[in-house]
């Protein structure tokens, strides 16, 4: 595994790509740990690795940004947010400082409220000239916050940190029905358990499936050129 808090700098090429999982430090309901954006993202950077590796273009991943924008979900205790001003800089800064040996910075986003900060970030350093983009995991191609995905990828990811029995619905209408009333007053406006869709039902086989996705559909926005938007 090319990990590089595990590597010695005399093993690390110059001109190679740098791979940074994103998460966030946020409620996940009554059943999912607060580093569950963090989980998600880490495992996807280390399945595309391994697949950038076995087709001859090895990357090096990077230990996470574990602590992203989470303010929508400030009313519930334990989330700790740094803001979208705050990740804007910590990306901006992390890519130039990577880009010294690295050819090209590519950010695995695990959690929708960074996409502001890392799309003015991003957009920011390809005006400096710089090689960055940053990639969704798409779990909200499945459903939006500590659903029934979600809680499969822990159930296969790190089951022993899923509390099955609490789980329970929350808030299951589309984003866009919702999006003005988190706007005003956060996730708490819509869902009182923290909860945007329904997590009963959730196997670890069916995030074993959902991992295999998002690491195939990943792995395939990093290898084609162009198939990347900076924002």
């Amino acid at each position: 595994m090319y990990t590089l808090a595990d590597a010695t700098w005399p093993q690390v090429n110059r001109g190679t790509v740098l791979l940074v999982p994103v998460g966030s430090l946020e409620q996940h309901g009554p059943h999912l740990p607060f580093d569950t954006d963090t989980t998600i993202a880490t495992a996807v950077t280390q399945g595309v690795a391994e697949r950038l590796a076995e087709q001859g273009a090895p990357a090096w991943v990077a230990p996470p940004i574990a602590i992203g924008s989470s303010g929508e979900h400030q009313s519930f205790a334990g989330t700790v947010s740094i803001g979208s001003d705050a990740l804007h800089l910590v990306v901006v800064e992390l890519v130039r400082s990577a880009r010294t040996w690295a050819e090209r910075v590519v950010l695995v986003n695990g959690h929708g409220g960074n996409a502001a900060a890392l799309t003015s970030a991003v957009n920011q350093l390809a005006f400096e000239g710089q090689s960055a983009c940053w990639l969704p995991c798409r779990t909200e191609e499945f459903d939006l916050h500590a659903g029934r995905t979600e809680t499969s990828l822990m159930l296969h990811l790190r089951p022993e940190s899923v509390r099955l029995a609490l789980a329970e619905p929350g808030d299951t209408r589309p984003l866009a029905e919702i999006l003005p009333a988190m706007r005003a007053g956060g996730v708490a406006a819509v869902s009182a358990n923290g909860v945007l869709g329904d997590p009963t039902g959730a196997t670890a086989e069916e995030g074993a499936e959902a991992l295999a996705l998002m690491i195939e559909q990943t792995t395939m926005d990093v290898l084609v050129p162009g198939g990347v938007a900076v924002g």
